[in-house]
């Protein structure tokens, strides 16, 4: 007999209003657009792409010794391209359509991934199912990347800033950014909770500064905002197609972070995220990139460094201190969206159980992660002193943003027409205005492989074969491992008709199926000769969508024989849920078929898998060896499912790989 977890909150909750929907603060933000989450989406979600006039027209400016030049049809054609891209890529894609497809709540490139996947499975497309869950972990990979090249090029075009107001500070820029990326990192296992009060104030004083910056230099010179017209961006590009690809390049500098407002929108809406982006954000930018140009064409010289030049000279040690401020929110932003990135991915089964940690009590989407808090750390020191300064750094930002903008709108397309059933003139529409933009960005960036553009590809593929690797050998292992557990039914039949002692007390075995026998019980009976009062199995399994409540989450099944004590209890997790077991059991401890469950005498029995390199088919013998690499380096089970260590007991077993 198999019943549904309705049954189980009532009773093991004593009412409804007990359960627990979603996890802490995920309703709430997604509820109304008042100033704390306005303010919340100004420090977290616009950070990055707040802190982009730091680099952006001077990396333009400075590309190839200067082929932009600092005349006045190349000034109004990059001003131009920079404001559409930003009108186009973030305010109508991201803001206005992307925005819409959420899954539960929730968005990213993963999110999306599995939400295409879920509209295709349904339409019987297996095959291309994979396919759009390959191009999420792809994304997955290249927003690693973007998360290694965004802290160090922030910060350092931020410190960068000293080098204007007195030159003779070059030489501390370097160890100036190296300790305040080390104090980032190591702040980390605090959370963001204890700082994220003036994230908002912040940033809203950032984007106040950027604002009155270029209006000041606009009103000097108003001519400039006719850079607005789109007609000087399609002219530079008519008039020097090559020069523009290459700008193009640069260009796309203006737009990274773009894709934080999907990445958090958990976090705090879509209201909250649109009218923080139209109310404050999209005019300060526009502003202060209209007053960048001005300034260029009045004093060709300043695009050396037009953003600190725009400042009168008592403000520019100021800026510089408030933009080290903005930047490290910006990066602090794109570490937590990696540590997010990382447990998606273990939801869903792209990476091994790794050690994840809250900081807040009532926030579950602030987490630590030791293991890619320290691995990020070590890769954007390794950057900051291999490349050296921002300029240099920018060569390499490009292909991971313009990547996942361009896998973003192939999912989102998917989304578009499977699940909004958008006719096909308006998919073509959408895939030619925005695709041929994002693909003429990503070739750009592509010419840039060479000067240091292969650094994120190389990050995003070591991630990427890490993912795909870890998924493959699961499958496997789990086929394997399969084969020494035998069928649950035949053991059942067996341990009934074994004469041996029932000892009090309830055994939870953590299994992933119910066809098959936990290796722990299996090795209890043989080895101890006795079995518990009553023996459950929980499985846990995780979705395709970020939450479910309780109260849809749990399925009891007596296994065919209500009175033999045993049980199966089937979880279905969301892949930002905690797998809490003990939790589990509490919520069906009032259940018909759990009468009798004794809480206080609770004894956890987990199969440890010991895996042993053999010749058999299914991967290479590298692969073997990096994912067996990687299960020894993985968190252990117990504390993935939040099991009690005194009450927990560790079995092994060895399995071929």
């Amino acid at each position: 007999m198999r019943t549904e977890q309705g049954a189980v909150s009532g009773s093991a909750t004593g009412g409804r209003d007990a359960v627990q929907t979603s996890p802490p603060g995920h309703t709430i933000a997604r509820g109304a657009a008042g100033l704390p989450l306005l303010l919340g989406a100004l420090g977290v979600v616009y950070g990055d792409i707040g802190t982009s006039p730091l680099y952006a027209l001077q990396t333009v400016f400075s590309l190839d010794g200067g082929v932009v030049r600092p005349t006045a049809s190349d000034v109004f054609g990059v001003i131009s391209l920079v404001f559409w891209s930003i009108t186009l890529i973030v305010s109508v894609k991201y803001v206005i359509f992307i925005l819409r497809a959420d899954n539960d709540g929730e968005g990213g490139v993963m999110a999306l991934a599995a939400l295409a996947r879920k509209v295709l499975c349904s339409g019987n497309a297996g095959r291309a199912a994979v396919v759009m869950m390959t191009l999420g972990v792809l994304g997955a990979s290249l927003f690693y990347g973007d998360s290694v090249i965004t802290p160090a090029i922030s910060v350092l075009s931020a410190i960068e800033g000293l080098e204007v107001s007195s030159p003779q500070l070059a030489e501390i820029v370097l160890p100036v950014a190296a300790v305040i990326l080390t104090l980032l990192f190591a702040g980390q296992r605090w959370g963001t909770g204890r700082v994220g009060g003036v994230f908002g104030p912040v940033m809203l004083l950032w984007f106040g500064c950027l604002g009155a910056a270029g209006l000041v230099e606009v009103l000097r010179h108003p001519g400039i905002v006719a850079g607005l017209s789109p007609t000087y961006a399609v002219g530079f590009v008519v008039a020097h197609p090559g020069i523009a690809f290459v700008a193009m390049g640069a260009v796309v500098l203006a737009i990274t972070g773009a894709e934080a407002l999907y990445a958090d929108m958990g976090h705090f809406g879509r209201a909250p995220i649109r009218r923080a982006w139209f109310a404050i954000v999209f005019p300060a930018l526009t502003l202060n990139y209209l007053g960048q140009g001005a300034l260029i064409l009045k004093d060709p010289t300043s695009r050396a460094n037009p953003f600190f030049l725009l400042l009168p000279g008592w403000a520019r040690l100021p800026m510089v201190v408030l933009a080290t401020a903005a930047t490290v929110i910006a990066s602090q932003a794109v570490i937590s969206g990696a540590f997010s990135m990382s447990r998606e991915a273990m939801r869903l089964g792209f990476l091994p159980h790794l050690r994840i940690r809250q900081t807040s009590r009532r926030e579950y989407g602030q987490i630590y992660a030791p293991a890619v808090n320290w691995g990020l750390f070590a890769a954007v020191l390794l950057v900051v002193f291999t490349f050296r300064s921002s300029a240099r750094l920018a060569t390499a930002y490009g292909v991971a943003v313009t990547g996942t903008f361009l896998i973003t709108t192939t999912l989102f397309l998917i989304v578009a027409r499977g699940l909004w059933h958008w006719r096909t003139w308006r998919i073509v529409l959408v895939a030619i205005v925005f695709g041929a933009l994002e693909l003429t960005f990503f070739t750009a960036n592509l010419t840039k492989v060479t000067h240091g553009g292969w650094l994120t590809l190389l990050i995003a593929a070591v991630v990427f074969t890490i993912m795909v690797t870890w998924e493959r050998g699961r499958e496997l292992v789990t086929a394997r491992r399969a084969e020494k557990e035998g069928s649950l039914r035949d053991f059942i039949d067996s341990l009934h008709a074994m004469d041996i002692p029932w000892v009090p007390g309830t055994a939870v075995f953590p299994h992933p199926n119910k066809e098959t026998t936990p290796l722990a019980l299996r090795a209890n009976v043989a080895h101890n000769h006795v079995r518990h009062e009553k023996i459950v199995i929980i499985t846990g399994r995780t979705a395709n969508v970020p939450h479910i409540p309780w109260e849809h989450r749990l399925t009891v099944d007596d296994l065919g024989d209500p009175n033999d004590g045993i049980i199966h209890i089937d979880a279905v997790f969301g892949f930002q849920d905690p797998t809490d077991f003990p939790e589990v059991l509490r919520r069906v401890a009032g259940h018909p078929l759990a009468e009798g469950l004794a809480l206080d005498q609770v004894s956890y029995l987990v199969s440890k898998i010991t895996l042993r390199r053999a010749d058999r088919p299914g991967m290479t013998g590298w692969r073997k060896r990096l994912f067996i690499a990687l299960a020894h380096n993985a968190a252990s089970q117990a504390e993935f499912l939040h099991l009690p260590e005194e009450d927990t007991i560790i079995l092994s077993a060895e399995v071929p790989v």
